[in-house]
């Protein structure tokens, strides 16, 4: 057994093996030092002596750094620190909180190459995406600002002489924030920039396999509120793994939790908030399709196809991962389609020139496997793909790098789990179709509801496809793949995808508490609908 003693001096024990050149340039221009284990909680203090989680590179397999998490006595005091910090920050005029939201953009901004290149290392998407998704956190808080002088109630008329109504928005609370690996720094961002500029404190719990990304932007954002004399608990951080999840999602202490994640999770998560009558954000599973019509512009459909299903590796929750062809365009569509995909190569996401990173982790390698050896016991034809890349030169040899796949099953049966299980790696399935309504039909008829996609001229079908018998998805695209959002409207899904909003539209409302006022300022009180209760004897 490894004494108290022993085991303190092996975690503080510097890592053994040296960084490669390539990973210790990016954690150095963020200050993270990965010599030591890094503290993995923030509550207005730094710390973290609980379970010690390693960043693993998904390029090359080496470990990044040691993080120490939260202990259960570190989660409830940042979850009352929390507490205390909202009572704070709750007074603070919206206007001044969107100044702070301001300096936070600018501090984003100033990261933004670095950070860009942390998510690459750290999560392995490519380095463009890794900068497009700090953008992200950086358009939407821009949105913030603005919305921070805009987060209006209403005027409602009232039937009753000398009466107004009033709704009024307020500060919410805690608002815990649960995201996943494959966003490691947007989703957070599009939460925290909505959260801050409805006064609220904001507790994160990242995914385990990605505590640098978070530790990095909880400083940069940490420092702009010390600046402002702001309790740093406004935006507090717990590191760890499953138990840290639930001392969050259970506690009366939060009032909402947005969790970003499988659908078996979220099932629970949404169990635990409700029975306890906390308020509740999913965004869950994405098993979303692409419909390509006679008439459509392959020019610009089979390259949007080519990165909704290939991008980050298949590892978007918008991910292309069902393709619907009308049979007239099957043969040209899927000719130029197979042509993208075996152009493509693997290679260092934080290479310009790579188009394809790994996959996130060896468990993700197990589903894609498990997905492709269901197609073929199923007799898919696998068109292209459907393996690993071996024999890759180092240190990518070390790395999670599978070959993006097209498959097309016998039939399509959106019941069957081919087709109804949506699987978070880069595997595509082909069907075909005659009628728009069938087409339809496939892409309606499967338990989720994230994102969908049309690809037509005929102004005809553009009205069906958004229309009341059209695609049942939160995001309904007309000549615009399934992937890749902007911040101004509302991100999310209906059906098992959880029904949540994030980003921009009314998302904001989400994250205050509402009341209706009712004001009199005349010399009588009058009943509402005519009502009298008075004796009269």
């Amino acid at each position: 057994m490894i004494t108290r003693r022993a085991l303190t001096t092996l975690r503080r024990a510097p890592l053994h093996r040296a960084l490669s050149s390539r990973a210790s340039a990016v954690l150095s221009v963020l200050d993270l030092h990965s010599g030591r284990e890094l503290p993995g909680v923030y509550d207005g203090e730094w710390g973290g002596s609980g379970e010690v989680l390693q960043s693993v590179c998904p390029t090359t397999g080496e470990v990044l750094a040691r993080v120490n998490t939260a202990s259960p006595a570190e989660l409830e005091r940042a979850l009352e620190r929390s507490r205390e910090a909202y009572q704070v920050f709750r007074n603070v005029p919206a206007p001044k909180r969107g100044e702070i939201l301001r300096q936070i953009r600018e501090a984003l901004a100033a990261k933004r190459e670095a950070l860009g290149a942390l998510i690459s290392l750290e999560m392995g998407k490519i380095r463009t995406e890794g900068v497009g998704e700090v953008q992200e956190f950086v358009d939407i808080a821009d949105y913030a600002i603005g919305l921070s002088r805009m987060m209006n109630g209403r005027v409602v008329a009232s039937e009753r002489p000398g009466h107004s109504i009033l709704e009024v928005p307020n500060p919410l609370g805690v608002v815990a924030v649960l995201s996943a690996f494959n966003f490691p720094v947007a989703v957070y961002g599009w939460n925290l920039a909505l959260s801050l500029a409805a006064g609220n404190a904001t507790l994160w719990k990242p995914a385990p396999t990605t505590p640098l990304c978070s530790i990095a932007v909880t400083k940069i954002v940490s420092s702009v509120l010390e600046r402002n004399g702001i309790p740093g608990a406004v935006a507090g951080l717990v590191t760890g793994g499953k138990d840290v999840g639930v001392g969050v999602v259970e506690s009366k202490l939060v009032d909402m939790v947005s969790f970003t994640g499988s659908e078996a999770v979220g099932r629970q998560v949404g169990e635990t908030v409700q029975s306890r009558f906390g308020k509740v954000l999913l965004e869950l599973g994405g098993n979303n399709a692409a419909v390509v019509m006679p008439d459509a512009d392959l020019d610009m459909a089979v390259p949007s196809v080519f990165f909704g299903a290939v991008g980050t590796a298949g590892q978007r929750c918008t991910s292309t991962r069902r393709l619907y062809l009308h049979s007239s365009v099957v043969q040209a569509f899927l000719s130029r389609l197979e042509s993208l995909y075996q152009s493509v190569r693997p290679g260092d996401p934080l290479d310009s020139a790579t188009l394809l990173g790994p996959l996130h982790t060896r468990q993700a390698m197990d589903i894609y496997h498990n997905a492709i050896d269901r197609l073929q016991k199923s007799g898919a034809e696998i068109l292209t793909g459907g393996a690993p890349y071996r024999d890759l030169a180092a240190p990518l040899d070390g790395g999670n790098f599978v070959m993006p796949t097209i498959a097309i099953p016998q039939e399509v049966n959106v019941k069957d789990p081919l087709w109804s299980t949506e699987t978070f790696a880069p595997v595509l399935c082909v069907g075909v179709f005659d009628e728009l309504e069938q087409a339809i039909e496939w892409n309606n008829g499967v338990p989720q509801g994230l994102s969908s996609s049309l690809w037509t001229r005929d102004i005809r079908n553009v009205g069906k496809w958004i229309g009341p018998a059209g695609s049942d998805a939160g995001i309904v695209n007309v000549n615009v793949g399934t992937s890749g959002a902007e911040i101004g409207a509302a991100f999310g899904g209906n059906k098992s995808t959880g029904w949540g909003r994030e980003s921009g539209g009314d998302a904001w409302k989400q994250y205050v508490r509402w009341s209706a006022c009712t004001l009199n300022f005349s010399d009588a009180a009058p009943l509402a609908q005519g009502v009298q209760f008075a004796n009269t004897t």
